[in-house]
């Protein structure tokens, strides 16, 4: 199925007791979405649920008075191979119909679960999701490109590939420099580790070659000792059968096998002729004598043959035992697959593999020192461009956030970023200093606000107030719309302390930002809300006994309904009609 958006898409929240809410479903626009609603209709239960959804803290005072659980439900539209939907299928999770859905669960005794694509899972998954999902901007509330990593990211990529070739290279570079010192350090830290394991090596070599083993000679020696050591009970067991063969010598006229098969074979020759079957046992008793006459002279053979010795004996058993003690010593190291002498021969084997290895130490320790010596020369090349790109990309997008800034109502503020790098006596040397390196280069980057003329530059996240910070937020993410990732923005008081001209200038930046990714703004003004592709009233109701929220999509006279509360506190004003209308019109035109 083809996917319905290049980027995920918040389609629709259902909260359940949250606050005043008891069931409201929250649909919102793949571009620029609105909430509004009367003070204390309940437009941040909105932001709440988000928050929950994102692996916020679950606070039990959140649950309706009466009701036992809070529960918010998400439906996020996403490709398959989207970074948060590869995640929740490494937990377990599977999209339904090509979305992912996410929900939370506080009981009113502070107990949470969540559950994301139908598997129960971790609250902490919900904030790993979250990265990838929403940047949110607010009074209490901050994510996003307030982490300096994220600042870093976002700052490559509004530089384009003016960063991103030369952060390539020296990517790679850093990988094989880790990897080079990793093994050097390995080599150099383990020195005498491996010299003792070396001296080992070359003794167990030297103590097998001096004994010189053969393969299978163990076998062999265990079957000659155990000749020779019955040679005499060999010896006269086979005197004996030889004679019961072949007669004794000593006593001619005694019965011996031979002798009987003979004279069997010579009465059935002779009367052979007369029957046939008679003739073929007459040969099978010949074949027979011929057989105990061959079994009769390999007896006597053996007999001849047979090595009494007990000098020989004694060599045997001397060598056995040089053989029983390498193989106790040496038949079992490196998991040897063989048996006995051949087990021995086997760890010589691997042993002169090792040696070799080992021994190539002090000539593998020059040349990874050179490798690393010349990564390092290479990487503080890369990091100087890096830091270049960085910085002249620094100053343009200073100059375009100052620029929104001024159409803010924020006119004296200065927005500025420090490229800067930690010096480290082990790091590498950029501009004549050496600096510490990652992965990413040598630069910490941290976006910084002057609010007014004379203030000094501080953090963003503490150099302004609350609704100036979302307001910052705003024009970062409209300069920065298109290369930063988070696909949905939550702004609430992005529009704080403006009004008039200033209010419709946040309304029109929060429409342009909408032509990249999905915003949802919670607003009190009627000049930002006209400009949202869809608003959302957030309307508070009272049966005498229960207060009750619900969230209701507006179109046509209903909208402008609103927004004419919003501008003269009723609906009914005449003026008030004329104005929305006018500001609708005004949000449609082109700019």
């Amino acid at each position: 199925m083809k996917p319905r958006y290049r980027r995920p898409v918040l389609e629709e929240m259902r909260i359940r007791s949250l606050g005043v809410i008891d069931d409201a479903v929250v649909e919102l626009s793949p571009g620029f979405t609105a909430v509004t609603g009367e003070t204390g209709a309940g437009k941040t239960m909105v932001v709440t649920s988000l928050g929950l959804l994102l692996g916020g803290r679950a606070d039990p005072a959140l649950v309706r008075i009466g009701a036992k659980a809070a529960v918010v439900e998400g439906r996020i539209v996403m490709r398959p191979d989207a970074p948060a939907a590869l995640r929740a299928e490494e937990a377990g999770a599977e999209l339904d119909d090509g979305a992912l859905l996410i929900s939370r669960t506080v009981s009113a005794e502070g107990r949470s679960r969540a559950h994301v694509g139908g598997r129960s899972v971790p609250v902490g998954l919900l904030a790993e999701l979250a990265d990838d999902l929403v940047a949110v901007h607010g009074q209490t509330d901050q994510q996003g490109l307030l982490r300096p990593a994220r600042q870093r990211q976002a700052l490559d990529r509004y530089a384009g590939d003016a960063v991103a070739v030369p952060l390539e290279k020296y990517a790679a570079a850093h990988r094989r420099l880790r990897a080079v010192a990793g093994e050097l350090e390995e080599i150099t830290t383990r020195a005498r580790e491996r010299a003792q394991e070396a001296d080992l090596l070359r003794f167990g070599l030297d103590e097998i070659a001096a004994v010189e083993p053969l393969s299978g000679e163990d076998t062999e020696l265990a079957a000659e000792a155990e000749r020779l050591g019955h040679a005499e009970s060999l010896s006269s067991a086979a005197q004996v059968a030889h004679a019961a063969l072949a007669g004794n010598v000593e006593d001619p006229e005694g019965v011996d096998a031979g002798a009987l098969v003979a004279g069997a074979h010579r009465a059935l020759e002779s009367v052979r002729s007369h029957d046939p079957a008679l003739g073929a046992l007459a040969e099978r008793i010949g074949e027979l004598g011929i057989l105990l006459a061959d079994v009769a002279g390999e007896l006597a053979g053996y007999a001849d043959d047979l090595d009494a010795d007990p000098l020989r004996l004694a060599a045997v058993e001397e060598r056995r035992a040089a053989l029983t003690q390498l193989i106790r010593k040496y038949g079992s190291e490196y998991g040897s697959t063989r048996n006995g002498v051949d087990s021995v021969l086997e760890w010589a084997e691997r042993g002169s593999v090792r040696l070799l290895e080992l021994d190539g130490d002090d000539e593998r320790i020059d040349e990874l020192t050179a490798e690393r010596d010349g990564l390092r020369l290479e990487l503080s090349s890369l990091a100087q461009a890096l830091t270049d790109a960085r910085n002249e990309a620094a100053t343009r997008f200073a100059s375009a956030v100052t620029e929104e800034l001024a159409s803010l109502a924020m006119p004296h503020a200065r927005v500025t970023i420090d490229v800067r790098q930690t010096e480290d006596p082990e790091g590498v040397e950029v501009g004549g200093r050496l600096v510490a390196y990652g992965p990413s280069g040598v630069d910490e980057v941290e976006l910084l606000l002057a609010p007014h003329p004379g203030a000094q530059p501080r953090p963003i996240a503490k150099g302004a107030s609350g609704g100036e910070l979302s307001r910052v937020m705003l024009a970062v993410e409209v300069v920065f719309a298109g290369s930063d990732p988070v696909p949905t923005y939550l702004f609430d008081e992005v529009d704080a302390g403006v009004g008039g001209k200033a209010a419709v200038e946040v309304g029109r930046r929060l429409a342009k930002l909408a032509k990249s990714a999905q915003v949802v703004v919670v607003t009190h003004l009627p000049q930002v809300a006209a400009f949202a592709d869809r608003q959302l009233l957030v309307e508070k109701t009272n049966d005498g006994s229960v207060t009750r929220s619900g969230v209701t999509v507006l179109e046509g006279e209903a909208r402008i309904r609103e927004l004419s509360r919003m501008l003269a506190g009723h609906e009914d004003s005449a003026s008030a009609r004329a104005h929305a209308e006018e500001l609708l019109a005004a949000a449609r035109e082109p700019e």
